[in-house]
């Protein structure tokens, strides 16, 4: 009976401690900071690029600022190294940035190989090519014998010569390590195609010298699953961005916006009050939305944060369709279409696990 009370008292204090995050050394070195140190694109119109005041924007900047938001409450809390396709690994393994949202590809070797994470896909692409319309070339099945730049140390450098074996074509690869040396060695016709992700070239497209004399074409020969990657070995970190990039999914699918986020925080105030006169009260708002922003459970605990994080991150940032659309989308120079990047209930596959 003495050793059953044990196990009991042992297994109680287990399920007591079970729902907050040991200290990570990520965070705590973070909040010792003050900032984030995130690793960006230096030069991807729509993702990450500078504006005219030098500062860091786009949809892969706003991922930054988004966990920026959750950890301090204040998106201008990190600090942006920019970092080609060959560095941004090194970077993050080294410890030069805490978080990479740098336009990267999940895969096997990288997931497991390389002593990194990544959080989630917050960007569904697939690798696709830039040709000039003066070359009256409709698909590319026609770029036998073609010239074709490409960053090298990517995944699209593989993706190229898997795809011309398998269709028995020949090409000629013109690379560089800097994606601006590749973007200019095209806009010099120095080859006949590009080749890169395809919300890439909508983005590169924009800053050649004439846009309109080049055409996307309609093959998408990869998958390109995107998103944002830390390093191994620090759990709680690694669940803190996780759960920012979900926490905006979620709120899209909830309808809380940017705009309206105080509103329904006190839509689920007013219901909690109400229930616990009345338990028979009917609740005016989602139970979802409670608990997304902080005013049912203690969600935040699990990931050193207070039950307020995603509430802040929607407040600051807005929810991923707002990113999306300020961005790349029907509100940018892009005007990306949603396509996969839409919510699984409006035929896309992005999809967020519940906070609860």
């Amino acid at each position: 009976m003495k050793k059953y009370l044990v196990t009991i008292a042992a297994g109680a204090a287990l399920c007591l401690t079970a729902g907050a995050a040991m200290a990570g050394p990520t965070l705590d070195l973070v909040k010792k900071n003050g900032f984030i140190r995130c690793g960006v694109n230096p030069s991807l119109i729509g993702f990450a690029a500078t504006n005219d005041a030098g500062e860091y924007q786009g949809f892969d900047v706003d991922y930054c600022k988004a966990v920026a938001s959750a950890v301090f409450n204040d998106p201008s809390k990190v600090k942006y190294t920019p970092l080609n396709a060959k560095e941004r690994f090194t970077a993050l393994q080294s410890g030069e940035i805490d978080m990479l949202a740098r336009n990267s590809t999940w895969t096997m070797s990288r997931d497991t190989q390389m002593g990194i994470m990544f959080t989630g896909v917050n960007y569904y692409d697939g690798q696709g090519f830039m040709v000039r319309k003066s070359q009256n070339i409709s698909s590319a099945l026609e770029l036998n014998g073609a010239t074709v730049c490409v960053q090298t140390g990517t995944t699209t450098e593989l993706n190229l010569a898997d795809y011309f074996k398998a269709n028995k074509m020949d090409y000629t690869l013109v690379a560089f390590e800097n994606n601006t040396d590749v973007n200019n060695a095209y806009d010099a016709g120095r080859c006949d195609a590009l080749t890169t992700d395809a919300s890439g070239l909508y983005a590169t497209r924009l800053a050649l010298q004439k846009p309109d004399d080049h055409i996307v074409l309609p093959e998408i020969i990869s998958k390109e699953p995107l998103g944002p990657v830390v390093r191994q070995g620090d759990d709680e970190w690694f669940g803190l961005v996780k759960w920012v990039g979900f926490a905006l999914v979620n709120a899209e699918e909830l309808g809380i916006t940017k705009e309206n986020v105080e509103q329904m925080k006190a839509t689920a105030l007013d219901d909690q009050a109400q229930l616990a006169k009345d338990p028979s009260y009917k609740a005016k708002g989602s139970p979802d939305a409670a608990r997304l922003l902080g005013v049912d459970g203690t969600f935040g605990q699990s990931i050193g944060l207070g039950n307020d994080w995603a509430f802040n991150v929607i407040k600051q940032m807005g929810n991923y369709g707002e990113i999306f659309d300020r961005n790349i989308g029907a509100g940018s120079k892009l005007q990306i279409a949603r396509g996969l990047n839409a919510l699984w209930s409006k035929g896309g596959i992005q999809y967020a696990p519940p906070i609860r």
